[in-house]
């Protein structure tokens, strides 16, 4: 063999020699390939990812939509003795110049009626809540001396999402009227407001409890008195003041002047005036009348055709308890609503059930029995059913894949790749989870959208991994190093090009923005 002959056999040696690891330069990568690739490490992560996930499906609360701040507040100011012009002109218009002077502030509306106007300040999506609300106070201060005479006070509402109930519950009966309806229900809402993670319970509908005290005025003028005259003693005597304390025997002894009412029997010896040198009690110059209020709303109920049609015990239209009389379509009973919320950040599927059970719980304690109480709401139940809808579909859709998959590479490339999803889709949620986001329809869905993207890469990468065995005829760590090193540089480019074409959706503003963040 010549020199030259030699040569040449050892540069084809070599070249073959660095082509057993063409992706040589690529150090940093194919370091990242060896340790996964000579050590148990991956089948750890793979585990604790998916372990991961799975209690964060469980334990991250559930939303039908997610969470949007919108800071938002409503300004009630009292001007009685005023019409509804008057009251838009002195003070819903410079009322509304004023606060839209603040930072960050979108829009300003009002609505003017007789003796009250209320003024709705929103601000712009995405601004701090409390900071909102601290500038429209300071604005408020900062502007007291232009209150207009009239106006008698005014207070500020906050108003959030969750002040939307997810939970009502309809206290309808053929046979007891609004007042009874009323009565129990204001009893419900003091019991349920005691569950867990429940915010705010108000009813809505019937007519509450007053006792009307009726002037005579013949009567009145008989005992030389006049209404005012029986205002002012009915006010003064219904009220329980701390007069001061004093020390006694090592004891600090308060003492309290007056003593509110607690029964309506209580008014009738109420002193409101002296004739004759006899003192006039309220009964002897008025009527007193211990009963209903005039109604503000009305609430009635009724069955409809899919009456009894339910595909859960907790949802809406199903009866707590057992039902005392049939299902009607042909008429309307009256009824009151008792109405729950939640507070922030809890889970809505949780405060449901909690809120449902605690109901059952007193339905036999508190409710007669002539009385249903039905669930007309449960946003929980909705929500959880929304959820597992896509979690189906997201199944449903890693099926579709690996049997794509086998057809084209074979069952086992198949279940490699789709190993890749409980692993990514795990960590997701767990991260979601720290970052406060909730599972709802829209983080569900952009999982179902990034499917297809995130079983690109291990398709490739197992093709590839497939294609050199088959040329080889064996199946060896080092071979998998060369066929990852391979096709590594345009993978990682092909991945950067799609985190590229994302970026935008990071900076959309207004309602949108909110929803796209997950």
């Amino acid at each position: 063999m010549t020199p030259e002959q030699n040569q040449g056999k050892q540069v084809a040696s070599a070249g073959l020699s660095s082509g057993h690891m063409p992706g040589r330069h690529h150090g940093f990568t194919n370091a990242i390939v060896h340790v996964f690739l000579h050590s148990n490490l991956s089948l750890i992560l793979t585990i604790i990812a998916a372990a991961m996930g799975l209690a964060a499906l469980l334990v991250t609360p559930r939303e039908e939509d997610p969470q949007i701040i919108v800071p938002l507040a409503d300004v009630i100011v009292n001007c009685p003795g005023h019409s509804a012009h008057e009251v838009e002109q002195l003070v819903a218009t410079p009322l509304e110049k004023i606060l839209y002077q603040i930072d960050g502030v979108e829009y300003v509306y009002s609505m003017s009626q007789e003796n009250v106007a209320i003024i709705t300040v929103r601000y712009y999506v995405g601004e701090d809540r409390e900071r909102s609300l601290v500038k429209l106070y300071k604005k408020m201060d900062e502007n007291v001396d232009l209150v207009p005479p009239g106006v008698t006070g005014w207070v500020v509402k906050p108003v959030e999402i969750d002040d939307v109930p997810i939970v009502t519950l309809t206290l309808t009966s053929a046979t007891s009227d609004e007042f009874t309806l009323r009565r129990v229900g204001e009893e419900l809402v003091e019991r349920l407001a005691a569950t867990k993670d429940v915010s705010r319970t108000y009813v809505i509908g019937g007519r509450p409890r007053v006792v009307y005290v009726y002037l005579d005025p013949d009567r009145l003028q008989a005992h030389q008195l006049d209404p005012l005259a029986a205002r002012q003693a009915i006010s003064a005597a219904n009220v329980t003041q701390t007069a001061g304390d004093y020390s006694r025997d090592d004891q600090v002894v308060r003492v309290e002047a007056g003593l509110a009412f607690a029964r309506p029997e209580e008014l009738d010896k109420l002193v409101v005036g002296v004739f004759d040198g006899r003192p006039v009690f309220l009964r002897n110059v008025a009527r007193i009348v211990d009963g209903p209020a005039e109604p503000d709303n009305y609430v009635r109920h009724g069955w409809g055709p899919a009456a009894g049609n339910l595909h859960d015990a907790h949802a809406g239209g199903a009866i707590i308890g057992s039902a005392s009389r049939d299902r009607r379509t042909d008429s309307s009973d009256p009824a009151v609503t008792i109405a729950i919320a939640k507070k922030k950040g809890t889970n809505a599927v949780w405060v449901a059930n909690d809120v449902v059970a605690a109901a059952g719980t007193l339905k036999s304690d508190v409710v007669p029995d002539d009385i249903d109480m039905v669930i007309t709401r449960n946003a929980g139940l909705t929500s959880n059913e929304k959820v597992n809808e896509l979690v189906e579909a997201l199944v449903v859709a890693v099926l579709f894949v690996i049997v794509v998959l086998t057809l084209g590479l074979g069952w086992r490339e198949s279940l490699i790749v789709a190993v890749a999803v409980p692993v990514v889709f795990g960590l997701t949620l767990a991260v979601n989870m720290m970052f406060g986001f909730t599972i709802n329809r829209v983080t569900l869905f952009a999982l179902i959208l990034s499917l297809g993207l995130l079983v690109d890469d291990p398709i490739v990468d197992v093709e590839n991994i497939s294609r050199h065995f088959a040329l080889r005829k064996r199946a060896t760590r080092h071979i998998v190093m060369e066929a990852v090193a391979e096709i590594r540089p345009p993978l990682i480019t092909a991945t950067l090009a799609v985190i590229v074409a994302f970026l935008p959706m990071f900076f959309i503003t207004g309602m949108m923005g909110p929803y796209m963040r997950p």
